[in-house]
């Protein structure tokens, strides 16, 4: 929707017009590293087996599985 080369409307006003900042303008998004995606898929396959793990629980797993993880990055 924003064109940076337009010559009538500056990137600041069509920024403002579209009610966005220019900082969220020229972001971009990094993604997730490999270690997180696979912590989560390990989690997803834990978690359908035992419902009722918490976070606790959950990183003691992780830990067994050799992974090194705390509680709040579990959670």
């Amino acid at each position: 929707m924003i064109n940076p080369a337009n010559k009538n409307l500056s990137l600041v006003r069509q920024c403002r017009l579209l009610s966005i900042s220019r900082s969220g303008w020229y972001y971009e998004s990094k993604g997730e590293n490999p270690l997180n995606l696979t912590l989560m898929r390990l989690i997803d396959e834990q978690f359908l087996k035992t419902p009722y793990y918490g976070s606790r629980q959950m990183a003691r797993h992780l830990i067994r599985s050799g992974y090194c993880v705390g509680r709040k990055r579990v959670r």
